[in-house]
């Protein structure tokens, strides 16, 4: 079973990590598949529990592909279409066999070389997308907090680059900075002469 999801699709600032995970379920141990039963939508887990989870999807997994674009691929190429083929890659970087099950959350890939199902919330419901979206968050937040030194007074080693309260004020009061995406719709932006 392969999984494949995104994080960083809806921030202000900040790359898109995309992350696919292959899982051979039969031949798991018992201790792994334990550990993996923790597994749901990232988003909704705190963030020591997702860094909990990291090594225990990464002992599981079989293969894990990891594809990142930057702020300004984004702005260049638009930010679905940047989505759509940052997880393409990272499926295809997995190059699992005619028996694996591949499944994608929330979108059909147009032109993935990989045969894959969308699944509607399958970061809910399917712990191989769940684990792909724990490598995706966990990989994107440490990147932002490492930038965080780099990019001071924008407060990205808090919010890693999503729109808060504390991120629109650093906007308000400091502009973009080099990791912000400038084609980003937001309230946040609206405030400011781009």
């Amino acid at each position: 079973m392969a999984g494949a999801d995104e994080a960083g699709r809806g921030s202000l600032a900040g790359p898109l990590v995309a992350a696919a995970v292959l899982i051979d379920y039969g031949t798991l141990p018992r201790a792994d598949r334990r550990a993996l039963g923790g597994l749901h939508d990232s988003k909704q887990m705190k963030p020591e529990q997702r860094e909990e989870l990291f090594p225990a999807v990464l002992r599981a997994a079989s293969r894990v592909g990891v594809v990142v674009r930057s702020a300004r691929g984004i702005d260049d190429r638009g930010l679905h279409v940047t989505n759509i083929e940052a997880l393409g890659s990272a499926l295809e970087l997995l190059a699992p066999g005619a028996d694996t099950t591949c499944l994608v959350d929330g979108f059909a890939l147009h032109d993935c070389t990989v045969p894959h199902r969308a699944v509607v919330e399958g970061d809910g419901t399917s712990a191989a997308i769940a684990a792909a979206s724990v490598v995706a968050k966990v990989t994107r937040d440490r990147y932002m907090q490492r930038a965080a030194d780099n990019h001071p007074g924008w407060g990205f080693e808090d919010h890693v680059g999503y729109s808060t309260p504390e991120h629109r004020a650093a906007i308000e009061r400091m502009g973009i900075s080099p990791l912000h995406r400038r084609s980003f719709e937001s309230v946040a932006y609206s405030q400011l002469e781009l």
